[in-house]
């Protein structure tokens, strides 16, 4: 299961439907909050837009490790710079892509990060 947090509806529902052709089963989200406020989910990986209205996806990245939710985390943006590609890194980022970026740069991270999350337990 791959959690989508894009604020952007077009874009959000190119990448759900584009993960599904691959096989993924994806969930939804407009914004980070709407995430925190989701019923249980069965996330193993986050693609998630940098800048979100309201709480950022830096800022849910920490709050999700605040309280101890391991997820591997694919940051997304329009809006890359170094300051913001740093503080991705330092957070831990499974991967740091630009919109707009390639299909399968996108599917390969998600693969590895899906990967390394299931080495690790």
């Amino acid at each position: 299961m791959v959690a989508v947090i894009e604020d952007d509806p077009s874009f959000r529902r190119a990448l759900r439907r584009l993960l599904g052709l691959r096989g993924f089963r994806t969930e939804g989200f407009a914004s980070a909050e709407e995430f925190l406020q989701s019923p249980e989910t069965s996330a193993e990986c986050l693609v998630l837009d940098i800048h979100l209205g309201g709480m950022s996806g830096l800022e849910l990245q920490a709050a999700l490790a605040a309280n101890s939710v391991p997820l591997p985390i694919i940051f997304i943006t329009a809006f890359d710079n170094p300051t913001t590609q740093e503080r991705a890194r330092k957070a831990g980022a499974a991967a740091y892509l630009q919109k707009p970026f390639d299909d399968q740069s996108l599917i390969d991270a998600i693969q590895l990060a899906i990967g390394r999350q299931a080495d690790s337990n």
